[in-house]
């Protein structure tokens, strides 16, 4: 029976097992009440109120909520379960319907945050399909405004005094007419650099799943309108998703409503959100390639990402690849490879699929050969396409020099808020921490010590990938806190997993992040200075800032774990590099360098020089061509450098 615009509301009314009113939802709780009665506008009848009660799957009731509700566990724990009282509301709605001789009702409700905050997510997560009532409402409070303009706040006007208001303005011809919708479902879809975004419509979402695709994340917010195209995933430097997203919904009230959802889970896993701004987004959903737009405008598509293709990949052997079971749409025309300015392909491709079945199809080719290489494949958006195409379309046709293998630390005076570097024991390294930690996490594990770190004091470290080491620095206010912080809080536990705590000094985390270790035993330094892999006289063109420079005798390991830092709120998170060319490596003259590009995984440095026959190269030491080592490979695209 479809819920529309009659003369007849079923006022609808929800509690939740923690807290109401205007928290509705924001804490994630299940429903344990739903209550309903009927009233008819045009004959001023009302119907009989049903009350019932709803058995949640995890037996906990807050005091706020026994307090409120006046129920207990025992009578919870008697009930139906959610989807069992949501086929009673429609009996008894329809029966009581053609008691009223009516066909049709409009579902009325004292705050929308009943449905979009607590039945819809609920019925989400419990993969529950809702009666098509509950896409669309009144909102009595709006309604009362719209009948009563000047009647000013309406918070200690019950509902039942607003409808009796609503009753009487029906009787003067007045028309229901606020009626909200809730989207079935998100529509993909591009946006233009130039499109004005509201800022007050847009989050940004943190701890993502690093495979959720748009539609899992419209999922998570289910019950509010995102906008059209208005999910933009995040990548990192190295182009791969980092876990966040960029979401802009249709108005702010809806935004205000996703702001509510700090900290409600995605699966196992708790999802951040905090506000953004509209030139944010932008600069991440935002395309103005015609190639992407014509790609795009497919309705109804679901997109694939290909990575690690062959850089002679064709779009038939593509099509092979994916095969039968998976026909992309339009053939040729569903592919999309994406390429350097220059033409030159970078391993990347999208594909359309016009429905679900063929999408997972494909999804089962993840990580088989095409030619010598395994092929990654995932779930994409409208908003990557453009995301990636603008990332590769902007790279410079000459590029920069690649990072080497062996190099200095630049520090971490480059960024702000980083501490100088002292010999002080006003820190403490925290390691072990759970990989889904987060600050939140480090601060609770600190308990009554977090009142003794200094602003912005918290530095989580990430590894070469961009994912958590395990690893965090704590500055203290001085070094008798931090010694009480190493001595209190050592081997505590943090989710399941206990944390172990060391006093150190700034200097000391500089030589950890290294490569040295720190242990309750003492710091044992990095290794010592590598050899330069070519000769020191030709590098003087491209002098290091003095200012980067570590202690002469500190190199990086080539194991080194820490490639980034990731300082506190609220500064936002960001990737600092720490791989900057050591003097005397690749500084040469402009010219006098050649990088190649898709050589044999088991060249060796005889086949580079057979290659080059007949050119003058380095001396015949062969110290001018660089390789990196299997584990440099592991982590970036396979590059030589050879000094011509």
């Amino acid at each position: 029976m479809m819920a529309s615009h009659s003369d007849t509301l079923v006022v609808f009314f929800g509690a939740t097992a923690g807290a109401n009113g205007g928290k509705l939802g924001s804490d994630e709780r299940e429903i344990i009440l739903l209550v309903w009665q009927i009233v008819d506008l045009r004959e001023k009848k009302v119907g009989k109120l049903h009350r019932c009660l709803v058995k949640p799957d995890t037996f906990e009731l807050t005091e706020q909520c026994k307090e409120e509700t006046g129920l207990t566990l025992e009578e919870v724990a008697k009930a139906e379960p959610l989807d069992k009282v949501l086929q009673q509301f429609q009996q008894s709605v329809s029966s009581e319907l053609k008691c009223f001789g009516r066909s049709s009702y409009t579902l009325c409700v004292n705050s929308p945050l009943v449905i979009r905050q607590a039945l819809h997510p609920e019925a989400s997560k419990k993969n529950l399909v809702l009666p098509e009532c509950f896409y669309s409402f009144v909102d009595a409070k709006k309604e009362f405004h719209k009948c009563c303009p000047n009647s000013g706040p309406v918070q200690k006007l019950t509902l039942s005094s607003m409808l009796e208001c609503i009753l009487f303005c029906h009787a003067y011809n007045h028309k229901i007419s606020c009626v909200e919708i809730v989207n079935y479902k998100f529509d993909s879809g591009t946006c233009s650099k130039t499109e004005p975004v509201n800022s007050e419509t847009v989050i940004r979402a943190r701890g993502l799943p690093w495979q959720s695709s748009d539609q899992d994340i419209a999922r998570f917010f289910k019950g509010l309108n995102i906008a059209k195209g208005g999910v933009a995933l995040c990548l990192n430097n190295q182009g791969r998703r980092n876990g966040e997203a960029l979401v802009r919904f249709i108005n702010s009230e809806h935004r205000d409503l996703a702001l509510e959802r700090h900290k409600h889970h995605m699966g196992s896993r708790y999802i951040e959100v905090y506000k953004a701004t509209g030139e944010e987004f932008l600069k991440i959903a935002g395309g103005t390639s015609n190639e992407v737009a014509q790609f795009l405008s497919k309705e109804n598509q679901v997109i694939i990402r290909m990575r690690g293709l062959p850089f002679t990949a064709t779009p038939q052997e593509v099509l092979s690849f994916l095969g039968p079971d998976s026909p992309v749409t339009d053939g040729a025309e569903g592919l999309l490879f994406v390429k350097y300015p220059d033409g030159r392909p970078t391993g990347d491709a999208f594909v359309l699929f016009s429905c679900e079945e063929y999408a997972q199809n494909a999804l089962k080719k993840h990580k088989q050969i095409l030619g010598k290489r395994y092929i990654e494949l995932f779930r994409s958006t409208a908003a990557e396409v453009q995301q990636v195409l603008n990332r590769y379309l902007s790279t410079p046709l000459i590029s920069t020099l690649p990072p080497s293998p062996v190099m200095p630390l630049p520090m971490l005076a480059t960024q702000p808020f980083l501490p100088a570097s002292s010999t002080v024991r006003d820190c403490v390294r925290l390691r072990g921490l759970p990989y889904t930690a987060g600050i939140e996490d480090i601060l609770e594990f600190m308990a009554e010590h977090t009142v003794d770190i200094k602003p912005h004091g918290v530095h989580m470290v990430l590894n070469q990938q961009g994912r958590p080491s395990g690893d965090a620095f704590i500055q203290m206010k001085s070094a008798d806190k931090a010694f009480m912080v190493s001595q209190k809080c050592h081997k505590k536990t943090m989710k399941d997993r206990y944390v172990e705590v060391f006093q150190c000094s700034t200097e000391e985390m500089s030589i950890v992040l290294m490569g040295g270790t720190l242990n309750r035993s003492g710091l044992s330094p990095p290794p010592c200075k590598l050899p330069c892999l070519s000769p020191p006289t030709a590098y003087t063109a491209f002098p290091t800032p003095p200012a980067l420079l570590p202690e002469p005798h500190l190199y990086m390991n080539m194991n080194m774990n820490y490639t980034a830092y990731y300082p506190s709120p609220p500064v936002s998170p960001s990737t600092v590099g720490y791989f900057a060319a050591p003097p005397g490596s690749v500084a040469a003259a402009p010219g006098a360098l050649v990088r190649m590009q898709g050589l044999p995984y088991n060249a060796g440095v005889k086949d580079i020089l057979s290659f080059f026959q007949g050119y003058q190269y380095a001396p015949d030491d062969y110290s001018g061509v660089v390789q990196m080592s299997e584990q440099a490979r592991s982590l970036i695209q396979p590059k030589e450098w050879l000094c011509l």
